[in-house]
């Protein structure tokens, strides 16, 4: 019987490779090579330099109608094509000149669907194309990862689907991570020496992926069931209380979210890649010199706390036109209103102590915008009404918070707001956010999100550590833009950091905010504390209002995953260096060889001799370099270190 047994399910998996045809497809520079297998189901493998990173991973889309998309299917056609393309971004988050080079494998299957997989030289990615006349339903996907043994993961672990999607990454054996383990994307997997980092990109009109674990080194996505009831908490928790079967109601033609894949070699490289970006569809803003990235002056999370002035503080014109005042000194471009300029539940009017179209005119005068804080749902319940309003008052944009789900409802509210706002000449800014999928390709009024666990957690948490910053460019912002919120001026050594609401500080060294403004991209970047406490250290503001928020090029130099990170970026002829590190003090090398050849002035913000001591203790000078010079920098425990570069001129 046993025998029997054996050989029956021998010549079932005979059978099984005997039908099957394999299809493979490789990265522009060879490095990268993808596998695809169409048997009675569909599995896909990936190597990078021969190394195995993803093996037999089973893609399906499960139809309400019983139809599972990826079984016994019959290929139609099977096409190798390719694609070499120039992007230049209306907002350049690190790049201004993007190339866009894959190789494209594209599989036809007779029940009217396709996959496309692409491969590039920093990772792969693959969807779904249907060609139905009907709409669908789709019950479930099907999106297996299954990772060689010995494999870990950077994993952000998550409670629910209802989430604003801050969290800490956790570095766990994937043999550690089963089924009840929850993660939002993007999850960072180190898989024989090579980086994976998966996310997605392109979501319209469907769900979010997340990830859960199944032992062995597999890992699945999963995604939330569209909401069939929700209840309201106060003016912006809106919970889902029951779902539908199916994650999506959609059209049947149509293309379907990029699984997205960024492969890299070693860390650092991780963080120049675009694919997020490269994946997802073009600008439909025609004109787009409205649209204006810059620093912003952000009064919530110094609670207001401006002092030395004649007035009392707090949420009303006089508080915020001095915030108007710093700004326009400083050369900062944006002033933000958060919450408290309008009652809760209402984001057509004001509060009586606030006149916001008398602000925006006086900001207008001197070159200052303005940009209101509003809950999503409010705001979605009137948003016709309220972009007509704002921009007949003058505000410039809007940061949207609370939305803390990513089903296809709440994407397709993403989506709509982009587009209405755009309409009205509002840039955007998504908070309480899902991570971002490309959209500030497509729309790119939507200059950044949050999405990430930032610096406002040091109100009432320690778990904003030097660790978790040098964690963030490896994971979170490789998706995309994350408005993190730096710059706070009261600094503090692990030993004496203590949260505090209304009187914040920070974990690490003032060159350690600093240097924030280098590594983290946004092209809406905050300086989130009090205008009084920029004043008193202006040595320090004029620094970083120097730092520019969008760039020309970007080079990863050195870095480890919750270590350390040293890059250079690029702005105009101007270069911009970083570093930071966690709380282990560290050296670190500088070769200058990035540079075009001649002279340049550097400009410097360090630790301080005594930074270990004391976190705020920085030290400022002045150097000449040359393109080749090679320079030692140290970091202070939760240190930083940061650079301009500028082109001496020529006689």
């Amino acid at each position: 019987m046993k025998r029997s047994l054996v050989l029956a399910f021998l010549s079932v998996i005979t059978g099984y490779y005997a039908a099957a045809k394999e299809y493979k497809l490789a990265s522009p520079d060879n490095k990268i090579s993808v596998t695809v297998t169409v048997g009675t189901g569909i599995m896909w493998s990936a190597t990078c330099e021969g190394r195995e990173i993803i093996n037999n991973s089973k893609i399906a889309m499960i139809l309400a109608n019983g139809k599972i998309l990826g079984e016994n299917e019959k290929v139609k056609k099977a096409a190798i094509s390719q694609l070499n393309d120039i992007i230049r971004p209306v907002v350049s988050n690190k790049k201004s000149v993007i190339t866009d080079n894959c190789n494209i494998l594209t599989i036809s299957f007779n029940s009217g669907f396709s996959l496309q997989f692409r491969a590039y030289n920093d990772g792969v990615a693959y969807r779904f194309e249907t060609s139905m006349k009907e709409d669908i339903i789709i019950k479930n996907e099907i999106s297996e990862f299954n990772f060689p043994a010995g494999s870990h993961s950077w994993y952000p672990l998550e409670t629910s689907f209802m989430s604003h999607n801050e969290r800490t990454f956790i570095y766990s054996s994937l043999d550690s991570i089963e089924n009840k383990h929850l993660a939002s994307l993007p999850t960072l997997f180190q898989v024989n020496g090579i980086d994976v980092l998966v996310t997605e990109s392109d979501i319209e009109d469907y769900p979010g992926m997340w990830l859960v674990g199944g032992g062995s080194g597999k890992i699945s996505g999963i995604w939330s069931k569209y909401p069939e009831t929700e209840k309201l908490t106060l003016d912006r928790d809106l919970f889902v209380t029951a779902t539908k079967d199916y994650i999506a109601k959609t059209k049947g033609t149509r293309t379907f979210p990029w699984r997205a894949f960024v492969i890299a070699q070693n860390d650092v490289k991780l963080i120049e890649s675009d694919l997020v970006y490269k994946l997802a569809p073009p600008n439909k803003i025609e004109d787009t010199k409205w649209i204006k990235p810059g620093h912003v002056a952000w009064d919530w999370w110094n609670a207001n706390n401006v002092y030395g002035v004649d007035f009392r503080a707090g949420i009303n014109n006089d508080t915020y036109k001095y915030y108007i005042d710093f700004a326009a000194k400083n050369g900062i471009e944006y002033v933000i209103l958060d919450e408290g300029w309008s009652p809760l539940g209402n984001v057509l009017i004001s509060v009586p102590e606030i006149n916001v179209p008398e602000l925006c005119k006086y900001a207008e005068s001197k070159h200052v915008g303005v940009i209101l804080w509003v809950v999503w749902k409010t705001f979605w319940d009137k948003i016709d009404e309220a972009i007509a309003l704002y921009e007949k008052w003058g505000v410039k944009g809007v940061k949207v918070d609370f939305m803390q789900r990513d089903d296809q409802k709440i994407v397709n509210f993403y989506l709509e707001a982009a587009k209405k706002t755009a309409e009205h000449h509002l840039l955007i800014d998504f908070h309480g956010a899902y991570k971002p999928d490309g959209l500030g390709r497509t729309w790119p009024n939507a200059l950044t999100r949050e999405g990430v666990k930032g610096m406002e957690n040091d109100k009432w948490s320690k778990e904003v550590t030097p660790e978790h910053d040098v964690t963030l460019p490896f994971t979170r912002m490789i998706a995309g833009p994350m408005d993190y919120t730096p710059g706070a001026l009261v600094n503090m050594d692990k030993a004496n950091f203590t949260p505090n609401f209304t009187r914040p500080e920070s974990q690490g060294t003032r060159a350690h905010q600093v240097a924030l403004y280098v590594i983290y991209e946004s092209p809406l970047q905050m300086l989130s504390d009090s205008p009084s406490n920029y004043m008193k250290e202006q040595e320090t503001t004029d620094f970083i209002v120097k730092i520019p928020v969008v760039w020309d090029d970007i080079i990863g130099i050195d870095g480890k995953v919750g270590d350390y990170i040293l890059l250079a970026r690029r702005s105009g002829k101007e270069w911009f260096a970083g570093a930071l590190t966690n709380w282990t003090a560290r050296d670190m090398d500088l070769d200058l060889s990035f540079l075009p050849a001649g002279k340049y002035s550097m400009d410097i913000f360090q630790d301080g001799i005594n930074a270990d001591r004391y976190a705020g203790d920085y030290k400022h000078l002045k150097t000449i370099v040359k393109s080749g010079d090679k320079m030692k920098i140290h970091l202070a425990p939760g240190g930083g270190w940061a650079a301009r570069i500028t082109p001496e001129q020529q006689n």
